[in-house]
């Protein structure tokens, strides 16, 4: 049995590669939304990208919670709930919350942070 490509069939893949693309899109990660909003919050007072400042650069975080189950909701609760946070001098300090009434918002941030 021979099959054979019918302009319906190059039509049909077409039709879902575009809308795969269409979803990555819609899964993106707005860099720049999610470092206004953490420079709205003072984030980047303690956090660099790439260097230690009082708390650990971004990339160690993302490196930290990539590795732990359920590390959006992780991130996020440690964001948005003020639990502690352990400086390398051993002292703790409540973490300043993330002001956001947006939950998507704070979700990009998370998701930013994850993405380095």
């Amino acid at each position: 049995m021979k099959l054979t490509q019918t302009p319906i069939t190059y039509a049909c893949i077409a039709a879902a590669l575009f809308a795969l693309v269409l979803s990555a899109d819609a899964c993106a990660v707005d860099a720049e939304a999610a470092q206004a909003l953490a420079k709205q919050n003072n984030c980047f007072r303690c956090h660099g990208i790439d260097k230690d400042k009082d708390g650990p650069a971004w990339r160690k975080i993302a490196v930290k919670f990539k590795a732990m189950p359920n590390a959006e909701e992780k991130l996020t609760k440690h964001l948005t709930s003020g639990e502690k946070a352990k400086f390398p001098d051993g002292h703790e300090e409540d973490h300043k919350i993330l002001k956001s009434d947006d939950p998507a918002e704070t979700k990009n941030l998370v998701d930013w942070i994850l993405s380095l």
